[in-house]
């Protein structure tokens, strides 16, 4: 017979078989992946940087054609960022709510733009917004030019960065509780304030994240705007186009210098962006 101390012990249980190993194995191939894929190839970038006067960076970065290219670059992504919030929304809304004929054909549309050669979309728009394209021939008469010059741009930025707002606010539409809404109308509430009270605080986070998407990949998008753009020194030169154009010319301390204010100043929005998310998270109760 056990004794009453041998009975009254805690039973050991074993720990639950993990599938993947350890913390402290993970954590160093976690590190060791990222050092090969992002960090060394940036660390390169910013050490190039630095061969460099203070005098010869601050002329690199702040020449007039960089300031233009600045301007365009960061403006038409943002406005093109703000669109696809927009219409984003329309169309995670439509594919989540409706049901209708051809759905999954409108569906699969939308990650187009993922599968697409940037530089067959840059062709595709540009032949069809030129002054001889399909569109562009009804609207050049009456003086409206879409194409080679910043509203091509804008167009090419919307194009690409529609679906990181529709992938993004998609589930969680899908995963909202209806019981919600329903509740709202119940109490006498409009469709308009069960959108703005109910449902928006639900995918605000989702809508900031898919807008921090879109305008981190319309900042560095070359491929598709090259050749609506025009690519004119001022006007419609984009900061890329810049960069390539030092590449050429065998200037790569200037590249890499207009290169690491681009990154610096896409981290900092970034960062800004996820702290809004942290802040709308916090207030709206779900885990941070």
């Amino acid at each position: 017979m056990l004794s009453r101390s041998a009975a009254a012990a805690p039973v050991k249980r074993r720990a639950p078989a993990r599938v993947l190993p350890g913390f402290k194995i993970t954590l160093g191939y976690t590190l060791m992946y990222l050092c090969l894929i992002v960090l060394i190839p940036l660390s390169a970038l910013v050490f190039k940087t630095f061969t460099l006067t203070w005098d010869q960076f601050w002329d690199a970065v702040t020449g007039p054609r960089v300031m233009a290219s600045y301007r365009l670059t960061f403006g038409a992504s943002l406005i093109a960022a703000l669109v696809n919030v927009v219409f984003g929304l329309l169309v995670a809304w439509v594919l989540v709510r409706y049901q209708f004929f051809g759905k999954k054909i409108v569906d699969a549309l939308v990650d187009l733009p993922f599968a697409l050669p940037t530089a067959v979309a840059g062709i595709s728009l540009t032949a069809l917004l030129a002054g001889n394209g399909w569109v562009g021939q009804h609207l050049e008469p009456m003086g409206i030019q879409l194409a080679f010059n910043a509203n091509g741009i804008v167009i090419a930025l919307i194009f690409i960065g529609l679906p990181f707002v529709v992938r993004t606010v998609q589930p969680v539409l899908e995963d909202a509780e209806k019981e919600l809404e329903e509740a709202a109308t119940c109490l006498g509430a409009s469709r308009w304030q069960t959108f703005t009270r109910v449902i928006f605080p639900s995918i605000a986070p989702a809508l900031l994240t898919g807008f921090a998407m879109a305008f981190a990949r319309a900042i560095g998008e070359y491929g598709s705007v090259i050749f609506i753009a025009g690519n004119m020194p001022m006007i419609s030169e984009i900061t890329p186009l810049i960069i390539i154009g030092k590449l050429e010319q065998y200037d790569y301390a200037g590249a890499t210098a207009v290169a690491t204010v681009m990154l610096v100043i896409s981290f900092i929005l970034l960062l800004v962006i996820n702290g809004l998310q942290t802040w709308q998270r916090r207030h709206s109760g779900e885990p941070v």
